[in-house]
């Protein structure tokens, strides 16, 4: 079922401790066209296995022209849940994450975050509400399902590929980290920071991977991540990814975030050992797999460079060394 505005504010009126605050936030930087599409699917949420939360959606502009401004005004009257919009001014991706962190309400339960450019499917914050409750997890992650938009004409071996969607697991696995892209948490974790303690670490503002450091360095603390296969969000594959050059950079960048995180929170020798194995052992699928991958098109081919490029990637986080995020 779709939420009325009079059932949200029914729902208001008879919460207390019997019902879940959730803060939604989304962090934005000069695409408002999408961020209006994610704001009319955040409206369209619904609720029909679980009561309604009191949900509050919080959006931080990176830019600080305020350009997202307009998108957030023109569905503010008929929007159904409380929406705030705030300028962060500071350049980078953690300062407008830590922004949303510190507009979050105070009595606000869990805090779940997404991306400007994605849209969320109906039940999509139910699904992430009720593997937090069935799990008994402090942070859940989701599915970000690539779709083509029409414009550019997408190669077939692209699609067929699928190399643009995160994986997916079976609901209620344990995970080791998790992605700002689709996830929610308690504010738990966020009520621990000491005051002038920041959740995303600004060494990450202009290189990514903050999200996955940050969850990362939970999970070693002891907080349980699950999956939530359910919760779905969709996000278009902009123009300037629709190349092989770019799967490849971000497969690079990708594992070489792995190997960046694994080196400062498994310092070991022998682990540092075993990626670099790993590295190396990608490598080696890679270029044996090239010459058979044409036999099978432009896909497995791809998936061949790929393996290379993400072995290349792991040696390079092993020294410290991100690729490009972008």
């Amino acid at each position: 079922m779709q939420v009325t505005s009079n059932q949200l504010s029914d729902s208001k009126t008879n919460s207390s401790a019997n019902l879940m605050k959730v803060s939604v936030c989304a962090a934005t930087y000069k695409r408002p066209e999408v961020l209006q599409e994610l704001l009319e699917s955040l409206n369209k949420l619904e609720f029909s296995r679980i009561p309604i939360p009191v949900i509050e959606v919080i959006i931080v502009d990176n830019d600080a022209t305020g350009s997202a401004k307009s998108a957030v005004e023109t569905i503010k009257p008929s929007f159904q849940w409380p929406l705030k919009y705030f300028v962060e001014t500071n350049q980078g991706v953690t300062y407008a994450r830590n922004r949303c962190v510190a507009e979050v309400a105070a009595d606000s339960d869990f805090i779940a975050m997404l991306d400007d450019d994605e849209t969320a499917t109906p039940h999509w914050l139910e699904e992430l509400l009720i593997s937090q409750e069935k799990f008994d997890a402090e942070i859940v992650a989701g599915p970000v399902l690539a779709v083509f938009k029409e414009g550019p004409k997408v190669p077939g071996w692209m699609q067929n590929g699928d190399f643009h969607s995160y994986p997916r697991y079976p609901t209620g696995k344990e995970m080791k980290t998790a992605f700002t892209g689709n996830v929610m948490f308690s504010t738990n974790i966020t009520k621990k920071l000491k005051e002038d303690e920041q959740l995303f670490d600004h060494r990450f503002s202009q290189s990514g991977a903050e999200d996955a450091y940050l969850f990362s360095c939970l999970n070693k603390e002891g907080h349980k991540i699950v999956w939530a296969d359910g919760a779905v969000l969709y996000e278009p594959v902009a123009e300037k990814r629709l190349s092989l050059r770019w799967i490849l950079r971000r497969g690079f960048w990708s594992w070489s975030v792995n190997s960046v995180i694994e080196s400062e929170l498994n310092p070991s020798f022998i682990i540092q050992s075993i990626r670099a194995i790993k590295g190396l052992a990608l490598i080696f699928l890679g270029i044996v797999s090239v010459g058979p991958s044409i036999l099978f098109g432009k896909a497995m081919m791809a998936r061949a460079l790929l393996r290379i490029w993400r072995g290349l990637g792991t040696l390079s986080g092993l020294f410290g060394r991100l690729g490009s995020w972008q």
